[in-house]
């Protein structure tokens, strides 16, 4: 039988890491689907004790997000308009019981292609915190997710934190997604993007797009091509399909690739004119 560790603190977390084939256990709202019939077979690490994996703390230069802090903690804590694209995200994943559970680490080392949570901390141009008895490194979340439930993270490793830099100028954000229904629902199109401005102009700009590739990807053909631009309304006609063009929609029971190609072009243009507009 597998064995269960619920440790109250990280060293003790990463030497039990440190010995073998585990699994990472946080809210679990992956998980308990997962074995609803199949019991697990392997060693099972529960790091949801461990205080020092929580919260959200403004330090110098960035915002740190703890492994473990829940999307009902994103949503309720007070945060710059930087985050109000993060803050839409959490209250589309599932209903309020598995944002009460479900953990921001989770949704990024689960690594679906879908998961809301991954476009707007792609466009928070985050870094994921990872430690291990060896010590802790910081990667950028395009290099820490690899592929399709594929991420960095090597044996004995373990994401402890999700580190978002500060904005340069004044910054908001912004999230869209499309689904057979509003909520309770597997996406066919996320898009999200932060941009930086002063005097008027768009200073930098930062857009992903999800449910459109193995992996969520930015968009840096675009992200230039809006650099200098005056904020309006219209600020969605400078995006078009070429600037997509990294994408790779696939057809699956949800939609088809060329719908999910059309959709994302649809929904960046429309976020971009929100976002101009202030709204």
């Amino acid at each position: 039988m597998p064995a269960y560790a619920r440790p109250a603190r990280l060293d003790e977390a990463l030497r039990m890491l440190a010995g073998g084939e585990t699994t990472i256990l946080a809210g679990g709202t992956d998980f308990y689907p997962a074995h609803a019939s199949t019991p697990p077979r392997r060693d099972i690490l529960d790091i949801s004790a461990i205080r020092s994996l929580r919260g959200i703390t403004e330090q110098r230069g960035h915002w740190r997000i703890g492994a473990t802090t829940t999307w009902t903690e994103v949503i309720e804590t007070g945060l710059p308009p930087l985050f109000d694209g993060l803050k839409l995200a959490a209250r589309e994943i599932g209903g309020v019981q598995i944002q009460n559970r479900g953990t921001i680490a989770g949704n990024l080392c689960n690594a679906s292609p879908a998961a809301d949570g991954i476009p707007p901390l792609l466009a928070l141009d985050a870094q994921v915190e990872i430690a291990s008895a060896g010590g802790t490194r910081r990667i950028a979340l395009p290099e820490f997710l690899l592929d399709n439930r594929r991420t960095a993270l090597a044996r004995g490793e373990l994401a402890t934190a999700v580190i978002v830099p500060k904005a340069r100028h004044a910054a908001r954000s912004h999230f869209l997604k499309l689904g057979t229904r509003k909520y309770l629902v597997i996406s066919i199109v996320i898009a999200a993007a932060t941009i930086e401005h002063e005097h008027g102009k768009l200073r930098k700009a930062r857009i992903a797009v999800g449910a459109c590739s193995p992996v969520a990807r930015r968009l840096p053909e675009l992200e230039a091509a809006l650099a200098g631009e005056a904020l309006g309304a219209g600020l969605g006609a400078k995006a078009n399909a070429s600037q997509l063009r990294r994408l790779a929609p696939i057809d699956d029971v949800r939609a088809s690739g060329s719908y999910r190609a059309e959709a994302a072009l649809t929904l960046v243009r429309r976020m971009l004119d929100q976002l101009g507009a202030g709204e």
